[in-house]
């Protein structure tokens, strides 16, 4: 019988070698590119910049997602140089709703086009929407105006190269249904305008299913928050829950397998890992989150 087929033994080394190289990675099957949201480490981030971002760099993260725009902003120069993308950056909401009065802490007041011009300026691709502080919610029609709201900025956006993103909580869940937040927004929201940051943390807290959500929004999440919830924590639609209730990602009760397997059907393009509060240091949470992903 012939053996000219079978293999020579440097082709059996090289073989063995190229299985032991892929295994891992075909282990780790979740997104290629994990980001953290600069929110996770704001207690420090601006105190020890150098120190955070290096880090966070050393853990192995690709991508930021900026809490504010100023502090991007300054952050950049040491963002890039340690080989990572600023992809989003959470934006002040007043922007979009008008109501600056309600937001205090903000003493300058852009105008839409110098926002939208800032971000781009940045090489970010998304124009993130982060929250509806509690004093300006309202009834029905304050979430169809502010719908309409994100319409026009989410147009603005899309003439300036970006894209114009939400981010849930857990107050848009609460109510009757059909006239709740989320069900105004999937409604009013202009699919080819606006795209969801989907959080898992506060989809699951409102006591719906992240992996469900994901298949109603399907083709209309861009973004996605990772992060866990303790076990026992209660179905709410406020967002004072207990600071134990935020967990590395793998640490509670979110299946992940499945939140990543349904994510690029969505939509989903980039990930990024935010814990609201952590139980020690910031950076010590998103290496253990990091790590976990690495195996999903």
């Amino acid at each position: 019988m012939s053996t000219s087929f079978l293999p020579t033994r440097r082709e059996m080394l090289a073989s063995s070698f190229l299985t032991a190289a892929t295994l891992p990675s075909l282990l780790a099957a979740g997104p290629k590119s994990v980001g953290v949201q600069l929110y996770t480490v704001r207690g420090t981030l601006m105190k020890e910049s150098e120190k955070v971002i290096q880090t966070i760099a050393k853990i192995g993260y690709k991508e930021i997602e900026g809490a504010g725009r100023a502090d991007l902003l300054k952050l950049l120069p040491l963002i890039q140089a340690n080989g990572m993308k600023a992809v989003s950056c959470h934006v002040e909401t007043p922007l979009i709703t008008g109501n600056w009065e309600k937001y205090p802490n903000f003493t300058a007041k852009p105008s839409v086009d110098e926002a939208v011009e800032s971000v781009k300026k940045m090489g970010a691709q998304y124009f993130t929407m982060a929250y509806i502080t509690p004093a300006e919610r309202g009834d029905l029609d304050f979430y169809k105006r502010t719908a309409d709201q994100m319409n026009k900025v989410g147009e603005a956006c899309k003439k300036g190269g970006l894209q114009f993103v939400y981010h849930n909580h857990a107050f848009e869940f609460g109510g009757k249904p059909g006239e709740r937040p989320i069900d105004v927004f999937k409604e009013r929201l202009d699919k080819k305008l606006v795209a969801l940051e989907m959080d898992v943390f506060w989809v699951s807290v409102a006591g719906h299913d992240p992996v469900e959500m994901l298949k109603e929004w399907k083709g209309r999440v861009a973004l996605i928050h990772l992060k866990d919830k303790e076990k026992g924590t209660p179905v709410q639609y406020v967002e004072s829950v207990p600071k134990t209730a935020f967990k590395e990602v793998g640490s509670g009760t979110l299946d992940f397998k499945a939140i990543l397997k349904a994510a690029p059907a969505a939509g989903v393009k980039h990930y990024f890992v935010e814990q609201d509060q952590t139980p020690g240091d910031a950076l010590d949470s998103l290496k253990k989150s990091f790590e976990y992903l690495k195996t999903v």
